[in-house]
């Protein structure tokens, strides 16, 4: 296992949590503390839970929605749940290592061949891999030569029923492990993706919004750049330890997109994720944040400054730099419940 690490959403067992945590840990070249390892523990625990609570009033099924994105030949696609119930022909039988009852048991899978997906919306040449982003914001990155070898399927139906919420549906990415023993060894349990909301094709080109003004690469690529050498606060996919980014200001986009914020505004910060978009629990910038320290939208990464990609949550993630808390304006610690978020696609002010 190399130094980055693959972090999920865990169902449906709590003990699931401590065997996962160990197989991502075991080859990493740092070690978080037994401190952060209790902290991350809490917080996937919370985080699902809340989800489930959710599910009775958001979401349902027939309202769920797939978004092909990244290096497709057709561009930005929408699935409805009838378009994709019509397209879950493949039928995969395998267990699950996420089958607390009974890791041997045979589960029978209904769902879409994501080749099947490939082949419809088309693939760019230079894309490799696709990455399935929750609603709750973990991700999973598989390669594509992968997903034409094998069935691995985005199931909706388990054992001749829809898959519940609170045991990651409606939509969960499945592995055929059974058939194919090698897919166990090549994508464990960490990378089975549930409550599916996005597949992104390779990566995709910097931008974000700002109102009704969008900045492209080009445009952000004008903007001072800033570099820093930070412990990243992001949960999954980054290396443990300090990590040189390389972003813009926060000010500096509002600045180009003629946007001036009063002390009394707030910028909201948007990801990809549902999660991220929840308006009860917004991520919110103060004014006096944004004017005194150096929040960035990260860009670029690593001693040679490479765009990040999408298994890494790019092409934009947001920042806290040190002199943020080194002025004391942002009030949690990195250790704590940080805002650091990857996938960002929209800052709104208010």
């Amino acid at each position: 296992m190399s130094s980055l690490f693959i972090f999920n959403g865990l169902f449906p067992a709590v003990s699931s949590l401590c065997i996962l945590m160990a197989i991502l840990l075991s080859g990493c070249s740092q070690t978080p503390t037994e401190d952060r390892l209790t902290q991350w523990r809490a917080e996937a625990i919370a985080r699902n839970d809340a989800i489930i609570r959710q599910q009775g009033k958001t979401a349902k099924p027939k309202k769920w929605e797939l978004f092909i994105t990244g290096q497709t030949t057709k561009g930005l696609q929408k699935l409805d749940w009838e378009e994709l119930e019509s397209l879950a022909t493949t039928r995969v039988s395998t267990t699950s290592p996420h089958n607390s009852k009974d890791l041997k048991a045979m589960l029978y899978f209904r769902g879409i061949a994501v080749s099947q997906l490939l082949d419809r919306f088309g693939v760019k040449p230079n894309a490799t891999s696709i990455t399935f982003l929750g609603y709750d914001g973990f991700s999973s990155t598989v390669s594509i030569s992968d997903l034409r070898r094998y069935p691995i399927i985005l199931a909706l139906e388990r054992d001749g029923r829809p898959i519940p919420r609170s045991e990651g549906g409606p939509l969960s990415l499945i592995f055929p492990q059974s058939e194919y023993p090698q897919l166990h060894q090549e994508y464990a349990e960490q990378f089975w993706a549930f409550y599916v909301t996005h597949a992104i094709v390779g990566n995709e080109l910097a931008k974000i919004r700002i109102g009704n003004r969008i900045l492209d690469s080009k445009t952000l690529d004008k903007l001072p750049l800033i570099s820093v050498e930070e412990t990243v606060g992001y949960r999954q996919g980054w290396p443990i330890g300090k990590v040189k980014l390389h972003g813009v200001r926060v000010r500096d986009v509002l600045n180009a997109a003629n946007v001036e914020i009063a002390d009394n505004n707030v910028v909201i910060v948007k990801g990809k994720s549902a999660v991220s978009r929840d308006p009860n629990n917004p991520i919110r910038l103060r004014s006096a944040d944004i004017r005194d320290c150096d929040i960035l939208l990260v860009t670029r990464w690593g001693e040679d400054q490479k765009p990040i990609p999408s298994r890494l949550g790019g092409p934009i993630t947001l920042a806290f730099t040190g002199s943020c808390y080194a002025i004391g304006n942002v009030q949690n610690s990195v250790d704590s419940d940080r805002p650091w978020l990857t996938f960002v696609e929209e800052l709104e002010i208010k």
